[in-house]
């Protein structure tokens, strides 16, 4: 216990003063400002549909909104006595911890009640002059005040993305007798402090259509949040929704894990990325790289097998990879990584083995996204 302890304390750090949370909030908005560009660009490439793509957007998009809100939590950390500080998991992660989150939940969900106990906007600011030209001292209570009713505003706006996001499910097309939906969720995941984006091909043989399926919609609902853990191979997910639920057929499970974040600022990291930033010696708004890892898993078949004494059920046989020998329970894994570009230039002359299979999306100058190999 005591050395988990001590893992926790290394791997997580509060950010003390307002630069630092002010930095760290900037490079964040910056990242996520690329994100959407980069899933266009997979798009473009065939390797998602337009609605997939506006899926993943949406979520890219709440993410934004999350740290948006945190921005402003966190304004005066270390400035006015009492502030909050932002904690951070500063290995393999680069994000807030979980616990940040889930205080979020909290507050939002009493947000309204908050905001009717604050002053308006206008009148802290208005406070803030009089009390520069009256008293001729910074109004630090005040903005501390402001900041916090902006985090409530920003609150109650919604569209966050937060610890657990229920499913929603989507019509793609008829199939005869089958209907082809598009259910997708997401999480942040406690375990590794990264947001986790699940899209689930399933056809549906059910005689009501699974959306308007009062019985069926919310035990599916409550079955694949329950699975959601990053530990948990695709495989074992989908294998256990085929079994469980009769008349869906999971053809096609795919998850997006954003994150890890590095950066020399904030991060500990080993290894590779560790010698390109170190390289790179970037300045604060280029000193960062972002991984993503999409996992998928496809249905190859789909068979008749007996199921007791007497009844027969269909169960999908799903396509398996291997990766360095070991069975990865999906049918491919892509690593991709965000960099901007004095970054990428030290990652081609560093030649790091270990980085020349990622795929790669560069940022360049004007803000474009170009792909490289």
């Amino acid at each position: 216990m005591v050395e988990l302890k001590e893992q926790l304390i290394t791997d997580h750090a509060e950010l003390y003063d307002t630069a630092t949370a002010r930095r760290y909030f900037a490079k964040f908005d910056r990242i996520t400002g690329h994100l959407a560009r980069v899933a266009g660009e997979v798009e473009a490439e065939g390797r998602l549909t337009r609605t997939e793509a506006r899926i993943i957007g949406r979520y890219l998009g709440a993410l934004a909104a999350t740290f948006n809100a945190l921005s402003h939590k966190y304004l005066m950390s270390g400035l006015s006595e009492g502030a909050p500080r932002l904690t951070i998991d500063r290995h393999e992660s680069g994000f807030p911890v979980a616990q940040e989150l889930m205080a979020m939940a909290v507050d939002a969900a009493q947000a309204a009640k908050h905001l009717q106990g604050m002053a308006a906007e206008t009148e802290l600011k208005d406070r803030m002059v009089r009390q520069i030209l009256r008293d001729l001292t910074p109004p630090t209570q005040l903005q501390f005040a402001l900041s916090q009713r902006l985090y409530y505003e920003a609150l109650a706006s919604g569209g966050l993305f937060m610890t657990r996001n229920d499913p929603d499910i989507q019509w793609i097309e008829d199939l005869g007798e089958r209907r082809h939906f598009l259910i997708h969720w997401a999480v942040f995941d406690t375990q590794t402090n990264l947001p986790v984006i699940y899209l689930l091909d399933v056809e549906d043989s059910g005689r009501k259509p699974l959306p308007k399926d009062d019985r069926r919609w919310p035990l599916v609902s409550q079955g694949i949040m329950a699975q959601s853990v990053g530990g948990l191979k695709l495989l074992t997910i989908a294998n256990g929704f085929d079994k469980d639920f009769e008349a869906l057929h999971p053809k096609r499970l795919r998850r997006l894990t954003l994150g890890p974040m590095h950066s020399q600022d904030f991060t500990l990291q080993s290894g590779p990325i560790s010698q390109v930033l170190k390289a790179a010696n970037a300045p604060d708004g280029e000193d960062w790289a972002l991984v993503w890892t999409f996992e998928d898993l496809i249905s190859e078949r789909e068979e008749v097998i007996k199921d007791g004494w007497f009844a027969s059920a269909n169960r999908q046989i799903f396509k398996l990879s291997a990766l360095d020998g070991a069975e990865t329970g999906t049918t491919r894994t892509e690593q991709m990584v965000i960099l901007p570009e004095r970054v990428f230039q030290a990652m081609v002359e560093v030649k790091a083995p270990g980085l020349a299979k990622l795929r790669k999306f560069v940022v360049g100058a004007s803000g474009q996204i170009l792909p490289a190999v």
